[in-house]
């Protein structure tokens, strides 16, 4: 075998790298933070102002599973007030695995069932309205 041919044989086999590096990105599946994110982007603003309401408050958000349960506790300061708002528990390696629930409460505790099967990193994230005052927690946990 001559020069001539090793270098074709290299030269192919250099072009079936790239061909089957090409056909395996383009397989691979890409999940984005949220599909709508240029409008979620657009509110980032309010989502900040929620974020420094939430600091202000004398107590904080508390959290702690129970028999596959998720007890959340909102600071005192909202005992005896109707709340509403929206739990997600966002998997960033899996967005198949995200939890969403909607929530209203009088007594600043909602619980949240969990499915089994779902353990892994979580980032638990809390959006809650108080008399049209928007409040925001977010902190990572393993499941």
């Amino acid at each position: 075998m001559n020069w001539g041919y090793k270098i074709l044989i290299v030269y192919l086999a250099f072009v079936a790298g790239i061909v089957v590096l090409v056909f395996k990105s383009s397989n691979e599946k890409i999940d984005l933070v949220t599909p709508d994110y240029y409008a979620k982007e657009l509110k980032h603003q309010n989502r900040i102002d929620a974020i420094k309401r939430t600091n202000a408050l004398s107590s904080k958000v508390k959290f702690e599973i129970v028999n596959n349960t998720l007890i959340i506790t909102l600071p005192a300061v909202f005992n005896e007030k109707d709340l509403t708002g929206e739990v997600l528990l966002y998997r960033p390696s899996d967005n198949g695995k995200d939890i969403k629930k909607d929530f209203t409460t009088s007594n600043s505790t909602t619980a949240i069932v969990l499915p089994s099967g779902i353990n892994g990193a979580y980032e638990l994230q809390i959006d809650w309205n108080d008399a049209g005052r928007a409040y925001y927690f977010e902190e990572k946990i393993f499941l």
